[in-house]
């Protein structure tokens, strides 16, 4: 398995060294320019390369299949590695954008200088979805769970399903008498590092990792790679648990509803979409990053905290117009009304609010040709 995931990789690095070489000499450019085609709204043409996120392959699907089909002469070619890899692979100039459940760090943003310029990369905002508490538990489809003992589950300090936490919120559940296997991210995630930060507010006096991609190696369970390992494993174990995006998981499985202030919410996008327009963007950034950074202890009423924006990382400048064109179409499509209905029916995820997607066309439309 570790073999074919560094093949997979690598052919993706060729590729995507293939695509930025393909396009780098095609077009003779005044420097800073903005690109011609995308602004002007003509169809594009071209390879476009990116990795990244394993949680946004339905809607990356969808995307990529509305965008080719509107552009003839396009292909987007994206692989799920997951959001560590995604960014590290922009920052080396392998790809030409990543997506990513976690922003970049303020090291990484310093990293990308080297192949996207001195303005380095930018991060916006492209896709929300809730992250779903999925468990597999005979008989039981529903339970309701505080952040402290979610925290305790994925701790093992909660070791059996029918322990006195779980039944106190769940008086009317046949719970059994049956052990709990938490199930985590093996691979660098955003989607773990959106769940830990929602484990480390929420719960703190529990939780007391700091919020990271990489799962805490002390910690008992099982592990998987990417969003459709980790359920495939919970699927099959009776008794397992882990936490995903809310568009891999299947009616197989029992979701839990997470208490914000006094009430318990179900996992649904419009309840994912409430804790993010809660957000604020990160300061000392560039203008153009849309970073977020999320209040996990809202008590707003029908906000759901553990929640994830996905983030299309893409370089502030490219070397040349084609390339800027083709970016720019691909970026504009994701975060139009289009592009998110079309992520939302594949997906179940959560449009970007027009405020929101206003912001995202602008940063994406604010990418250059490279000054020479």
């Amino acid at each position: 398995m570790k073999a074919l995931h560094i093949g997979r990789m690598a052919a993706v690095l060729t590729v995507g060294a293939l695509a930025l070489t393909a396009c780098g000499t095609d077009n003779a450019v005044t420097p800073g320019n903005g690109g011609t085609s995308a602004a002007a709204g003509a169809s594009v043409s071209g390879t476009l390369t990116g990795t990244g996120a394993t949680s946004i392959s339905a809607a990356m699907d969808a995307w990529k299949a509305g965008f080719e089909s509107a552009n003839s002469g396009s292909t987007i070619q994206y692989s799920p590695e997951g959001s560590g890899a995604g960014r590290k692979a922009l920052i080396a100039g392998a790809v030409q954008f990543a997506g990513s459940d976690a922003y970049m760090k303020d090291a990484e943003l310093a990293d990308a200088k080297a192949k996207c310029g001195p303005d380095g990369a930018i991060n916006v905002p492209w896709y929300i979805s809730p992250i779903a508490v999925a468990f597999n538990v005979p008989g039981v489809k529903d339970l309701k769970l505080d952040a402290a003992t979610v925290a305790k589950i994925f701790r093992g300090d909660i070791k059996n399903w029918n322990d006195a936490a779980i039944k106190a919120a769940n008086p009317s559940a046949t719970l059994p008498d049956l052990a709990i296997t938490p199930v985590h991210r093996s691979d660098n995630s955003g989607t773990t590092e959106n769940f830990t930060d929602y484990l480390a507010q929420a719960a703190k006096s529990v939780w007391t990792d700091a919020k990271s991609g990489d799962w805490p190696s002390a910690l008992p369970g099982e592990n998987a790679k990417g969003t459709s390992g980790v359920v495939k494993t919970v699927t099959e174990t009776a008794g397992a648990v882990t936490y995903a995006d809310d568009s891999a998981v299947t009616d197989v499985l029992g979701k839990a509803e997470l208490k914000v202030g006094d009430a318990y919410v179900p996992v649904t996008a419009e309840a994912a979409a409430k804790a993010v327009d809660a957000a604020k963007v990160v300061g000392g950034r560039s203008a153009n990053d849309l970073s977020l950074k999320l209040d996990r202890t809202t008590t707003a009423a029908g906000a759901y905290p553990a929640v994830l924006v996905s983030y299309g990382v893409f370089c502030a400048h490219y070397p040349d117009a084609k390339t800027v064109d083709l970016v720019k179409a691909f970026g504009n499509f994701a975060v139009s009304d289009a592009g998110q209905k079309a992520a939302a029916d594949a997906a179940k995820s959560a449009p970007l609010s027009a405020a929101l997607a206003a912001k995202a066309k602008a940063s994406i439309d604010s990418i250059t040709v490279a000054a020479k």
